[in-house]
């Protein structure tokens, strides 16, 4: 669910995404991924709420450092893959790659499949895991809750200091709408079309403490703005504070986690590449005194609205002049923006070349769109998504 129900089972495999920082100026911050997956019938594509039983198969490796675990989340139809932290991209991407074929093969022992799909194509009725803090958020939040079945790529990226955390996410907020353009992946929802590349999004700011921050300037009005919302019992814990990035609760990382899954493993490493280049060059800027670019949070909801709606296939608001212009040229400047961040970690012609290539064939959405234009066929959407959900790079 995105993160808003497992706070405590992340945290136990997402000690490790922290476990790496940078020791020294000059080497590349360490960064971990966290990838939601449906849990799918490869006969009908419909999502299926086996999630327990698979539980009761699976048991995660105490030593969490060896490589990707499983988390649960607040639906039964999902399941969490969490890579320990990474120096490298080609390091974590073999990690994505492994997590993702743990997780079907253990999906297969219950008689299903993974597929990194950010909403189900196919209409859903979500079941939720019978635990007491997620009995309550069903009570609370009503539909909103019952029918939240979403999966999103959340991505940590070691910081040295809570006032260097902040002063990232002051940096960061108007540069993270692009990334939902970038990790399109959900026209679907309930059997139908649309109209938008992510409709997770959408669904997922149905949730009264998600969406970009203000500036706040210090880690002091970070915790007291989470403590106020806390306050007034709309969001039940702090676990509930989901802000598009936001400072982890266990571990020294900031944690980004406004994009939807990527349909294909490579998709995820470049969406990785890109925010570790995003925090370190927001963290330089912000030793070096330069002050945040003040966009309003109100016209970042219209950002990311735009880029919930139109993916790369239409304009996006340029984040610097908050102004209609084309996707292709917001992602250059986005690019223009952590380029030197991307040199100093040897990411620059990795993060190009993947670029180069999802500009070329297109986001999750725009396959989904044309598996089911070719074919007429949702489960076909669903069984080519579990293809691209394994699919690896040739070596």
């Amino acid at each position: 669910m995105d993160g808003s129900g497992t706070e405590g089972a992340t945290a136990e495999a997402g000690s490790v995404l922290g476990a790496g920082r940078r020791d020294a100026e000059g080497v590349p911050r360490t960064f971990g991924v966290e990838e939601e997956l449906l849990l799918v019938d490869p006969g009908t594509g419909e999502a299926v709420p086996v999630a327990g039983a698979l539980w009761d198969l699976y048991v995660r490796p105490m030593d969490s450092a060896s490589g990707p675990v499983l988390t649960a989340e607040f639906q039964q139809e999902m399941i969490e893959v969490v890579t320990p932290p990474h120096a490298t991209m080609a390091a974590l991407e073999a990690d994505i790659i492994r997590g993702r074929a743990i997780a079907d093969r253990a999906a297969q022992d219950v008689g299903v499949r993974v597929a990194a799909l950010a909403t189900s194509p196919l209409p859903a009725d979500p079941h939720p895991v019978q635990l007491r803090r997620f009995m309550a958020m069903t009570e609370e939040y009503g539909l909103t809750a019952r029918e939240q079945l979403t999966c999103g790529c959340h991505i940590h990226v070691s910081v040295e200091s809570a006032e260097e955390a902040v002063g990232v996410l002051d940096r960061i907020r108007i540069w993270l709408p692009v990334l939902i353009a970038l990790s399109a992946n959900s026209p679907f929802w309930h059997g139908k079309e649309t109209g938008y590349a992510s409709y997770r999004s959408q669904v997922w700011n149905r949730w009264p403490s998600a969406g970009p921050l203000e500036i706040l300037g210090s880690p002091d009005a970070y915790h007291q703005l989470v403590h106020d919302m806390i306050s007034t019992g709309v969001a039940l814990d702090e676990g509930m504070i989901y802000f598009d990035a936001r400072l982890s609760r266990h571990y020294p990382t900031v944690e980004v986690r406004i994009a939807d899954v990527c349909l294909r493993p490579e998709n995820t490493v470049l969406l990785a590449g890109i925010v570790r280049g995003l925090v370190e060059t927001a963290a330089r800027e912000w030793r070096d005194g330069i002050e945040p670019v003040a966009v309003p949070a109100a016209l970042l909801r219209l950002a990311g609205w735009k880029a919930s709606r139109w993916g790369l296939r239409g304009e996006l608001l340029d984040p610097l002049t908050s102004r209609p212009s084309s996707a292709l040229a917001v992602v250059n400047t986005l690019l223009n923006h952590i380029r030197r961040a991307l040199e100093d970690s040897g990411d620059l012609d990795r993060v190009e070349a993947l670029i180069d290539d999802l500009l070329a064939a297109g986001t999750g959405a725009v396959r989904q769109l044309e598996v089911l234009h070719r074919t007429g066929e949702l489960q076909d959407v669903v069984a080519d998504a579990i293809n691209c959900t394994l699919w690896a790079p040739a070596e």
